[in-house]
């Protein structure tokens, strides 16, 4: 029963901005540090940023300084406020659960929701 639902995505300009929400469905976010990831067309998943239950973040360098990850114990909720959006963010996003190894590695998580999809036109 344990699965991320993930939302907020949809059709943005370039430049725009977006917040995307992952509600935990069957555990409880205070337990682990929880993550966004991205999989664009044809491409392979790719991290994006992570927050640990300290609330100490990580960013992909590609994200820093435009996107920002934070967590709301008490609603069991991750987001990622996304701004500066740029055609090339344009992908399925997803949140997942770290459950131990390497906290920027896809193999290192579980609980994946379905997706949100994030498209940025030019």
């Amino acid at each position: 029963q344990e699965q991320a639902v993930e939302s907020g995505g949809g059709l943005v300009q370039a430049g725009g901005s977006l917040r995307l929400s992952c509600v935990a469905s069957g555990f409880t976010i205070r337990s682990y540090t929880m993550a966004w990831f991205r999989q664009g067309a044809g491409k392979e998943r790719e991290f994006v940023a992570s927050i640990k239950w300290s609330e100490t973040t990580s960013y992909a360098d590609f994200v820093r300084g435009r996107f920002i990850i934070s967590r709301d114990n008490a609603k069991n909720t991750v987001s990622l406020q996304m701004n500066s959006l740029q055609p090339e963010d344009t992908a399925v996003y997803y949140c997942a659960a770290h459950v131990g190894g390497d906290r920027s590695s896809s193999e290192s998580y579980r609980y994946w929701g379905q997706g949100t999809r994030v498209t940025v036109s030019s």
